[in-house]
């Protein structure tokens, strides 16, 4: 019986003593998170109204939350009397060997960095990278998000993008589509020439200030085989693509534009030997 009523002395003296602590880390925590949220909300909108690069946003928001959550920890320390000082030179003696085992990571971040400095793509650009092909939706600290044609969310750290090959299909404003048609060859030249340009000017997504290419590209005995190369928006280039296949099969009716004949083979039997 003594010993449960030290322990509970000793309970009692401890919750007087830490329990008003704990309660005001806890409250000051809650606030801490509230404020930061509407913080970066604010900046957030801020940077939009500044007209701040779409592509920095992301990554600078994302720096400056890791930050005030750090700040935050360390507040809430200092309020349950944690020595701040001594939890900084831990955190320190820490964050280097976190930071030697987490070298890839450390590789990400300085790739984010390489990326918004010298901008090998932006967001909203369609990238093709490591396999993957999409409009880029952010470029955050570690990793860049990409949307797929078909709707898939990939992300890619930052580190193999700032190192590796990456097509920016959209740079420079337009797309071309390259296709190749074939029709007969007694049809002519010009009279299918004539029949795939009425489907290029009907196309709608198609640049109209911009020229585009039919070439004869191959004659044979029954074919003449057409390079078609169409310029867009690069958003729309499947747009572009299966509408000129449909109307050239259309047009191409409409025009009497016939297919190419089928090659003829002839077999000759050699007589058997007696």
């Amino acid at each position: 019986m003594l010993d449960l009523t030290t322990f509970k002395n000793q309970l009692m003296a401890a919750v007087t003593q830490y329990g008003g602590k704990v309660l005001l880390a806890i409250f000051a925590f809650m606030i801490g998170r509230m404020l930061i949220g509407t913080v970066m909300r604010f900046l957030s909108t801020r940077m939009t109204h500044a007209k701040i690069d779409r592509d920095v946003q992301p990554f600078l928001l994302s720096l400056t939350a890791v930050t005030f959550n750090i700040m935050l920890l360390l507040s809430c320390a200092g309020i349950l009397g944690v020595q701040t000082t001594s939890f900084v030179a831990i955190l320190g003696a820490a964050g280097l060997a976190v930071g030697l085992a987490l070298q890839g990571s450390l590789a990400n971040f300085a790739g984010g960095v390489l990326i918004l400095i010298f901008k090998p793509f932006r967001v909203g650009d369609l990238v093709s990278a490591q396999g993957y092909t999409g409009h880029v939706e952010a470029i955050r600290i570690f990793d860049t998000v990409l949307l797929t044609p078909d709707n898939k969310t990939i992300t890619l750290p930052n580190g193999g993008l700032s190192t590796g090959a990456i097509t920016n299909i959209s740079g420079k404003g337009k797309i071309r589509v390259d296709m190749v048609f074939a029709a007969g060859a007694p049809n002519g030249v010009d009279k299918i020439r004539a029949s795939i340009q009425k489907v290029i000017a009907s196309c709608p997504q198609a640049l109209k200030e911009t020229e585009h290419d039919i070439l004869v590209t191959k004659l044979t005995e029954n074919a003449i085989f057409f390079d078609v190369r169409v310029w867009t928006h690069p958003d729309r280039y499947w747009d572009v693509y299966y509408f000129i296949h449909e109307h050239i099969s259309k047009q191409f009716t409409s025009d009497n534009i016939l297919a190419p004949a089928p090659a003829e083979v002839h077999v000759v039997m050699q007589p058997s030997k007696a």
